[in-house]
């Protein structure tokens, strides 16, 4: 379905959106043109929507977890998030996610472009179609990301000499807590590379309102049990984010210019 809807928006036109995670709920550098409180059929988004522009190219920031980074990723309105996007023209979406490594070479401060995703969480409203429908609405969601975008970022990394991972699964988990490290060892059972809390249901509703979606996870931290420490602590995952967040930044603006 992307590579048809991206063939449909040729003519038109197209317009970036970022969403921050975390270690990116403000994004420095960005020249601000307006700032937006969006209503939605689904109520508000994490926080207003943030219209800029990097090097005269246009895009929107929206913040996942809200501006002081407040709104847990089970209490995230998804729904609100991405018809906001939607509804303010965007036709490409770039989420930004700050996940924990399961795979060893994957380790913190890497920048991964995943190609598949498994959904663990639960109790999420996760759809548009389930109210007032005038027939059951299924869509395809064999790849969950966007392949034209998923190569765009990666071709974007290349002209950067930013190293990347070509492709990955992702694990979508419940949160907020941090998993324990059986349950990491299921996850990697499973054939996971990266674990996160917001990636579902993101991607499959971005896909309902058949947008162009990609995720570039940076990843924080190993996850529970792969380094062998006792303990995950945020001083450390927020120190890789610093670092790592400025590879993220680096990318963006790049894409900007080629959306």
């Amino acid at each position: 379905m992307c590579r048809e809807y991206t063939q449909r928006v040729q003519k038109m036109s197209r317009k970036l959106g970022v969403i921050g995670g975390t270690g990116l709920s403000v994004f420095e550098g960005l020249t601000i043109v307006k700032r937006e409180i969006a209503q939605t059929p689904h109520g508000e988004p994490s926080a207003p929507l943030i219209y800029g522009e990097i090097d005269d190219k246009e895009l929107v920031f929206l913040p996942r977890h809200g501006y002081g980074h407040t709104i847990p990723p089970h209490k995230v309105n998804y729904l609100a998030n991405i018809y906001a996007l939607k509804d303010a023209g965007v036709t490409h979406i770039l989420a930004v996610a700050a996940v924990g490594g399961i795979r060893a070479d994957m380790g913190p401060k890497s920048l991964v472009v995943p190609n598949q995703i498994i959904d663990y969480t639960y109790g999420r409203k996760c759809t548009f179609f389930e109210e007032s429908l005038s027939q059951v609405t299924h869509v395809d969601f064999t790849e969950p990301y966007c392949e034209s975008m998923r190569q765009s970022i990666l071709e974007v990394c290349k002209g950067q000499n930013i190293s990347v991972f070509d492709g990955g699964i992702y694990a979508a988990t419940q949160g907020p807590r941090l998993e324990t490290a059986a349950e990491i060892n299921r996850l990697e059972k499973d054939g996971c590379d990266i674990v996160g809390m917001t990636g579902m249901p993101e991607a499959a509703l971005a896909r309902e309102l058949e947008l162009n979606y990609a995720c570039l996870a940076v990843v924080a931290n190993f996850a529970a049990g792969r380094d062998g420490s006792e303990n995950i602590t945020m001083e450390a995952i927020e120190a890789n984010l610093a670092i790592a967040m400025n590879d993220a930044k680096a990318v963006i603006a790049q894409l900007a210019k080629i959306i």
